[in-house]
C-alpha cells in the first residue's frame, strides 16, 4: 500500500440499490467463512470496481447498538483491506456487487473481524479469477 492512497469508503462503493440487492440474492453465488456469509454477483455499470453492503441480522444480535458496533468493525476492516480486491478486479476489468452477512450470535473483537474480512477478500478474488 503506498502512502499517497487515501483509504476511504465512499458512497459510490456502498451497495444501496434495492434492485441490485434483490438480484444478488436471486442470481448470486454464495460462500461462507467462519464469521460471515457472502452473497456476490458479477455485474456491470457500477461507479466503482466493487459495491458492498454489510448486514447483521436482528435474529442473532438483538440490540441495535451491538449490531451497529459489529457493522462498524466490518466496514472499517473492509475499508483498510479492499485495495487487494480492487487490484484483482481491475486486472480483469470486472465489477462485482456483494453482501457480507454476519452469522454468529456473539460479538467479535476487531482483530477477529479484520482477519475474517481479509479471508473474504482473498476468497472473493480467487473466485473471480475462476
Amino acid at each position: 500500500m503506498d502512502t499517497g492512497t487515501r483509504l476511504t469508503f465512499s458512497k459510490k462503493e456502498r451497495l444501496c440499490s434495492t434492485k441490485l440487492i434483490g438480484e444478488i440474492f436471486e442470481k448470486g453465488s454464495v460462500f461462507n467463512t467462519s464469521l460471515f456469509r457472502i452473497v456476490w454477483l458479477q455485474t456491470s455499470g457500477l461507479d466503482s470496481p466493487a459495491q458492498v453492503a454489510f448486514a447483521v441480522p436482528k435474529k442473532n444480535i438483538r440490540l441495535a447498538v451491538t449490531r451497529n458496533l459489529i457493522r462498524r468493525r466490518m466496514r472499517e476492516a473492509y475499508r483498510l483491506h479492499k485495495q487487494s480486491l480492487y487490484n484483482s478486479l481491475g486486472e480483469r476489468g470486472i465489477q462485482v456487487a456483494f453482501m457480507i452477512i454476519y452469522r454468529q450470535k456473539s460479538v467479535p473483537d476487531y482483530g477477529t473481524v479484520e482477519k475474517a474480512v481479509n479471508e473474504i477478500i482473498a476468497k472473493l478474488a480467487e473466485r473471480i479469477r475462476r
